[in-house]
Formats: structure tokens, sequence, C-alpha cells
């Protein structure tokens, strides 16, 4: 479980990365919430860092994207990743490895194209204009004679 960690390839990511396990900070402590007894005595939590600023699978155009795209989540330059769902270390650490390719994947996307603004045609302009006073008709028919 402690090789390379591998992103899979993806918008922005067209090869994916493999990020060497030697640039990964894995470390271990016990886990609150459910596990029982057996929590209390293992390191079942799992915190996965990787710093951003060092990493040598990035480009630097990647590594500008993922920092200002990531800022929130990132103590310094490294981004850091919890994972305590289960009572097993070795499914947390998958579970961590998952979450860490997962952000790194959607922050080194690129953005979208812009929206062209756009006007609406004449044609369909004229089709809610017809339907407006259809609807408008359809309410006055409902209407009380006025009482002379």
């Amino acid at each position: 479980m402690s090789g390379d960690l591998r992103v899979p390839p993806g918008p922005g990511l067209p090869a994916g990365l493999v990020i060497p396990a030697s640039e990964l900070d894995e470390r271990f402590s016990r886990a609150s919430g459910p596990g029982g007894q057996g929590v209390n005595t293992t390191d079942s939590r799992v915190q996965l860092g990787l710093d951003l600023a060092t990493t040598s699978v990035l480009t630097e155009r990647q590594r500008e994207r993922a920092l200002t795209r990531l800022g929130s989540r990132l103590t310094g330059t490294v981004l850091s990743v919890d994972a305590a769902e289960t009572r097993s270390q070795r499914q947390n650490r998958a579970l961590a490895r998952e979450r860490l390719a997962a952000l790194l994947r959607e922050a080194l996307a690129p953005p979208p194209p812009q929206r062209r603004a756009t006007r609406p045609t004449r044609g369909s302009q004229l089709r809610g204009l017809d339907s407006k006073r259809r609807r408008g008709d359809l309410k006055s028919t409902r209407r009380r004679p006025p009482t002379d």
C-alpha cells in the first residue's frame, strides 16, 4: 500500500499523474468516533499530506493552478487529507489516497470556457409575448363582468 499515488487521467491531465511515495507524508493517530474498543488501541486514523510547492510531478502551470484552487484547504503549501471512517488502517489509507487523488484531479482541470453572452431570437421573443397574451386572455374570461 505504501507505493506511489496514481492520479487517473482527466481534463488537464491527459496521462494522469504518479506521485512518488517519497513525496507523500503519511501519519497515523488514534481515531475518534465509531469503532468500539479497538479504536482506542489502534492507530487507524490516517493523515496524508503532499507539499505542492516542492513536488516534482507538477509543472509550474499545474502548481500555480493547484495552489490557487486549493488555497482554502492548504496549510502553507501542504495539501492534507484525513480518513478515519473505518476501523481498518489499510482501508483508511486507501480512502485518504483516493481523496487526495480526487482533489488533485479536480484542482488541475482547466477552467471551463467563458460563457458567450447571447440574446434571445426574435422568434422566441414573439412566442413568449404570444403565450403571455393568451394566458392573460384566459384569465380575463374568468373575471366577473363589471356591474353598471
